[in-house]
């Protein structure tokens, strides 16, 4: 008699148990389902664009050596155009770790302020777990889609977008490696090409509206030649000169062309929004970046 009722209560406490479980996921929904849903149609067209570009990445990857399993992780973690070119550049290069480190450092620095502003649009209650999480693969794009929203930021419309866009970027890196070991060397070359008619994209719009942005592409090329041609200078190693430019290249145009927070331009179109605009709570670290 009493093993039927210590097993009709262990029966009962599992049946409560499970039914506390479904009720917290059917809550978890109807709570951020919505959200999910469409985080997951916005990074469709992302992940379409993200597995283009891997692939150019991809085939980077191929040519100083990597093979299709650590060319997917590499974009698997590392999603970012220019630090993961900037990364097999020094891997190509014969770089140390640290040096690959401070150049990645370097290039993904801005998604630091992009974090401070994405943690502003969280509400104070939101736990930090899910800021680490929508942290790890906030891209440009992830970043943009997400602080456009009205209101306080849900972090499951940024998990929808990440479920789709982040394989998309890591299988396009797979599928460049795999392409870049069979098709000819001719064909690998030619596709290679696209990676830097990525990067042109990126600098000439931006460059042919500001005349400053285009002086500083220009000296960038410049100075970049200066390290190749220039006696002694060539010795410096791919990743050291990356380091050297482009910290040296941008603390000057902080310090010649500082831009105004209360200039309505480009730069501050979202700022300008007030459904988009979350003022920094006080002592907030991340107001003053």
């Amino acid at each position: 008699m009493e093993f039927a009722e210590t097993r009709n209560a262990f029966a009962t406490g599992a049946l409560a148990s499970g039914e506390r479980r479904a009720h917290r996921g059917a809550g978890l929904l109807a709570r951020h389902g919505e959200a999910l849903r469409e985080g997951v149609r916005d990074g469709v067209p992302i992940a379409l664009g993200y597995l283009a570009v891997s692939f150019s990445l991809g085939i980077a990857a191929r040519k100083v050596g990597l093979d299709a399993v650590q060319g997917f992780f590499a974009s698997l973690f590392n999603n970012a155009s220019a630090g993961e070119y900037a990364g097999f550049a020094v891997i190509g290069a014969g770089g140390s770790l640290l040096e690959m480190a401070v150049v990645m450092l370097v290039a993904n620095a801005r998604y630091l302020l992009m974090s401070c502003s994405m943690a502003q649009r969280f509400s104070p209650k939101t736990p930090l777990i899910h800021r680490v999480l929508v942290g790890f693969d906030l891209t440009d794009e992830l970043f943009g889609i997400a602080i456009a929203r009205p209101g306080v930021a849900d972090p499951y419309y940024s998990y929808g977008a990440m479920v789709v866009a982040l394989p998309g970027w890591a299988f396009g890196g797979m599928a460049g490696v795999i392409a870049g070991s069979v098709l000819p060397e001719r064909i690998a070359s030619a596709l290679s090409v696209a990676l830097f008619g990525m990067f042109l994209a990126i600098i000439i719009p931006p460059a042919r509206k500001s005349r400053v942005i285009a002086g500083l592409v220009l000296a960038g090329f410049a100075t970049s030649a200066l390290f190749a041609w220039a006696p002694l200078l060539p010795g410096v190693s791919e990743g050291t000169r990356t380091i050297i430019l482009t910290v040296a290249l941008s603390a000057l145009a902080a310090a010649l062309f500082p831009v105004d927070e209360r200039d309505g331009g480009s730069e501050n179109a979202g700022a300008a929004d007030p459904a988009i605009a979350v003022p920094a709570p006080e002592g907030d670290a991340c107001r003053a970046a």
